[in-house]
């Protein structure tokens, strides 16, 4: 199948020798084309440029049959790429959110059997059945507002049965959606209620009895660790990624949402692919990240939920270090995965440019999924995910008119949905 977008307003991201990330000022830069084409081939982009440099399909050979969408006035993003959600769970919170309102912290929540535990309970009873139907449902809803690839996390289990349960819907969730879906295993999310004053114990169940299920049926590409103040300490992710490593699983780290963990230090000392939250970042951290491989992932809709204080992501910056944003779609603390609503909160409360903004949505999310090398940019080669915007003047007015829906179509490894 061929599909050709002609007369595109800004074709945006665009590479010609593809990259890992943007860090630094160049996050700053955008590069894209006006008055563009894209062609698409099967599932591949295939071609774009200049629509006065475009070839005449017509008269080339294989070409008899191209589906045409003219968009002019609109522009083409590659779809966002969601590096960090929970969007397989059992049930909303939305009890909490009013204890929320009343004052209640996170942690005030957590010791009274909210948070985590409270979806761990609503996990347990439901079926996997009934899980599917509920993510898919959450799946259909972030395609229609232009993410093409996500992550998603198991750590609402906290049993051997139930964190196997979560990963088995992820896994079927692969098989069934044109989404790029990639899974972690986090086990270590919480320390159930049973297990409290015994957190070692419960450590050990992860790493002797979970870690090598997992493994067995390839249910997780990552291991992640809740790596903050009143959740695991450092001794105890250093253990847990150990673990994991043994069996082929990358790590990637929740870190520095609550206080200073050290969880950023641990995760770069194992080569994690992101450490995500970083409301507490300061030179120690910074200096750490550089020259690392690691990405430094903020998660403004969690800290937008929760009122708390928003992750230094102009020094990082200015230190030179890339930023990916992610949505942490989860039903306690951050219930939406609509990536451009995390762009409009990147620009308002971390004083983000819209370019740094898109970068930080694309590209560099997508290298803290793994999925730098097929997806993020408009490259030849790359996965043909894409949306198309309706009539907007500028790149600026995505975040800007934060309200809007203003994707007009989406296309998914190189079909129209």
């Amino acid at each position: 199948m061929k599909l050709l977008i002609s007369n595109i307003k800004t074709l945006v991201q665009v590479e010609e020798t593809p990259r890992k990330w943007v860090a630094g000022t160049d996050m700053a830069n955008l590069n894209c084309i006006d008055n563009a084409y894209l062609l698409i081939e099967d599932e591949k982009i295939s071609d774009f440029g200049k629509m006065e440099d475009m070839p005449n399909y017509d008269e080339m050979e294989g070409f008899d049959h191209v589906e045409e969408i003219d968009a002019t006035g609109r522009m083409v993003f590659p779809s966002f790429c969601d590096s960090h959600t929970h969007l397989v769970y059992a049930g909303s919170r939305e009890i909490e959110y009013t204890d929320k309102i009343k004052g209640l912290s996170y942690e005030e929540i957590a010791k009274r059997g909210g948070g985590i535990l409270n979806s761990a309970k609503r996990m347990h009873d439901a079926t996997e059945d009934e899980l599917y139907v509920a993510a898919m449902e959450r799946i259909h809803e972030i395609i229609s507002m232009g993410t093409g690839a996500v992550e998603i996390k198991s750590g609402y289990g906290l049993t051997v049965e139930d964190e196997l349960k979560m990963l088995r819907v992820i896994k079927r969730i692969k098989e069934t959606t044109p989404l790029t879906v990639k899974s972690s295993f986090l086990g270590a999310h919480a320390v159930p209620a049973e297990y409290r004053g015994r957190q070692g114990e419960y450590v050990d169940l992860v790493i002797n009895e979970m870690i090598p299920l997992v493994a067995a049926e390839e249910l997780a590409d990552y291991i992640d660790v809740f790596c903050d103040e009143g959740f695991f300490t450092v001794e105890e992710t250093d253990r847990i990624l150990n673990a994991g490593m043994k069996y082929g699983m990358r790590p990637k780290i929740h870190a520095n949402e609550l206080d200073y963990s050290g969880g950023i230090q641990v995760g770069v000392k194992y080569n994690a692919l992101s450490v995500d939250h970083l409301e507490f970042v300061g030179e120690e951290e910074i200096k750490c990240l550089k020259d690392s491989e690691t990405m430094p992932t903020v998660l403004p809709g969690a800290a937008f939920f929760l009122n708390m204080v928003c992750s230094p992501v102009r020094d990082m910056m200015n230190a030179g270090l890339p930023v990916a944003l992610a949505s942490d779609f989860n039903p306690g603390s951050s219930p939406s995965g609509n990536m451009k609503f995390i762009m409009s909160l990147a620009c308002i409360n971390y004083k983000m440019l819209p370019q740094e903004a898109v970068n930080a949505t694309t590209i560099n999310s997508a290298y803290a999924m793994g999925v730098q090398e097929e997806l993020g940019s408009i490259a030849r080669g790359k996965i043909a995910n894409v949306f198309i915007t309706k009539e907007i003047p500028s790149i600026e007015f995505m975040p800007y008119a934060y309200g809007s829906n203003l994707i007009d179509a989406v296309i998914l490894r190189g079909q129209r949905l």
